[in-house]
């Protein structure tokens, strides 16, 4: 939970920029300590017996708002409208639980919730010990801690678990609450974003002065995405079972996000690239073939620099689609920064190895779109953007959704189909669409008016 809000906080600063966010930095502070404070109070009541928490009203707030989710779910793509069914499925079956009360409801409840933090907690972990990226220590650390977490959960003491949803509750307040504070000291002493800085040996963006956000265009959301002809960013995407030169044998979410047996045996674990319409494009490759070998596997996994080999960057699109196969997904987003993007690139392109885990053609992908998108909302609000971009960033189900992609890339490692889903949730918060409740509801009348009108012209009709 707590690399998940760490996730979060990074994805916040990256869509609403430094300087956005300084300058609402103490209003952050001060809801960061409401959130603690509102939490330590729910855990301590929760601890009691909830005596004073409202279940009830929870529960048809969880009700209404899975119901909403389910609603809207179609609206999304791909992996987003996998998750938001999910998601709106557990709120569903949670607020059901919580209407049963009693104490097969509170226990169902409470087991559920143990077991995706143990599921959660162990993956984190496991993932931590195999690939042993940067940081791997402090991942593991929190892993562990979700695993006790979920010993919580298992055990009925001190409410037989009565407490279920108020301590879920509060661990939420609390570690946002955290986030908040975190967020809100960070961007006090900070120049430039650090959304954006790596570490010492994949260090990415140089020290260049980049002009204050201003606002670039005429609209703060879309109806969809860019058109063929219009300006944008693309992500180049070829999943594996779609870039298999043989028809693919079909292993769900394996051939989606990590590779694809073709009918012939061979293996195809497809690829990533980036194109900027000022010439950008960011494409690479290990420039040697890597063993891939059972005996190797779990050697290769780590992201250690042992495990680097030289890596090339193709030239362009053209020259790729024509010696390879033209990607199979693209997704295009308006508002980037091409300035970023090539500050960026330029340091980027300077070191060319290649590590499967660690530096891969999806991780140069995702980092490049990160830079692209620094201070998305200024670019749309300029000096308007208030609390109102604020919010939109924090209620938009996307900022979840890429929260979850990158925490999961970023613990195992990045993959053509996790950049893929992550391109897209991005797209959706640095080009907004109209939220899907309002759309759908607007959908809806407009259909009912319409359908008002076409029997109205019936009964003139049979008048004459």
């Amino acid at each position: 939970m707590r690399v998940q809000g760490i996730t979060m906080v990074r994805l916040v600063m990256l869509l609403l920029g430094v300087d956005y966010l300084r300058k609402r930095a103490r209003a952050i502070l001060s809801i960061g300590v409401i959130w603690i404070a509102a939490g330590l109070t729910v855990f301590v009541d929760a601890t009691g017996g909830a005596r004073h928490f409202p279940l009830t009203l929870f529960a048809w707030l969880f009700l209404a708002e899975g119901i909403a989710t389910l609603a809207v779910a179609w609206t999304g793509v791909g992996g987003q409208r996998v998750l938001r069914y999910i998601k709106g499925c557990a709120v569903v079956g949670a607020a059901l639980l919580i209407f049963a009360g009693h104490h097969h409801g509170n226990f169902i409840l409470s087991m559920i919730f143990g077991t995706l933090f143990l599921a959660d907690g162990l993956l984190q972990c496991v993932s931590a010990w195999i690939v042993r990226y940067r940081r791997w220590r402090i991942a593991f650390t929190w892993g562990t801690a979700e695993i006790l977490i979920a010993v919580f959960f298992y055990q009925p003491y001190p409410t037989h678990y009565v407490g279920t949803l108020p301590y879920c509750l509060a661990l939420f307040l609390m570690f946002g609450g955290l986030n908040m504070i975190a967020l809100a000291a960070r961007v006090r002493r900070l120049d430039s974003n650090p959304a954006l800085r790596r570490s010492r040996r994949s260090a990415l963006l140089p020290e260049v002065d980049v002009p204050r956000e201003s606002r670039m265009f005429d609209r703060t959301e879309w109806d969809g995405p860019p058109a063929d002809d219009e300006r944008a960013l693309t992500v180049h995407v070829w999943t594996p079972s779609g870039s298999s030169r043989a028809p693919a044998q079909r292993h769900p979410i394996i051939d989606r996000y990590i590779a694809a047996v073709d009918v012939n045996g061979v293996i195809s674990t497809g690829h990533a690239a980036l194109e900027s319409p000022e010439g950008i494009y960011i494409s690479l490759y290990p420039g040697v073939e890597i063993d891939r070998s059972p005996g190797e596997f779990g050697r290769i996994l780590r992201a250690t620099p042992d495990n680097d080999v030289p890596g090339i960057f193709q030239p362009d699109y053209a020259t790729e689609a024509k010696a390879w196969c033209p990607s199979t997904v693209r997704v295009r987003i308006r508002n980037y920064d091409p300035v970023k993007l090539r500050a960026f690139w330029e340091r980027y392109r300077r070191n060319t190895h290649y590590n499967l885990t660690h530096r891969n053609c999806s991780s140069s992908v995702s980092n490049a779109l990160e830079a692209a998108l620094d201070g998305a909302v200024g670019r749309l609000w300029g000096e308007r953007a208030g609390w109102g971009g604020f919010l939109r960033v924090l209620v938009t189900p996307e900022l979840w959704v890429a929260a979850q992609i990158r925490k999961r890339a970023v613990t195992m490692a990045w993959t053509p189909g996790l950049t893929l889903d992550y391109a897209r949730a991005l797209s959706m918060l640095a080009d907004p669409r109209p939220f899907a409740w309002w759309k759908a509801s607007r959908m809806a009348i407009t259909r009912l008016f319409r359908q008002q009108r076409a029997w109205r012209e019936q009964d003139a009709e049979a008048l004459r």
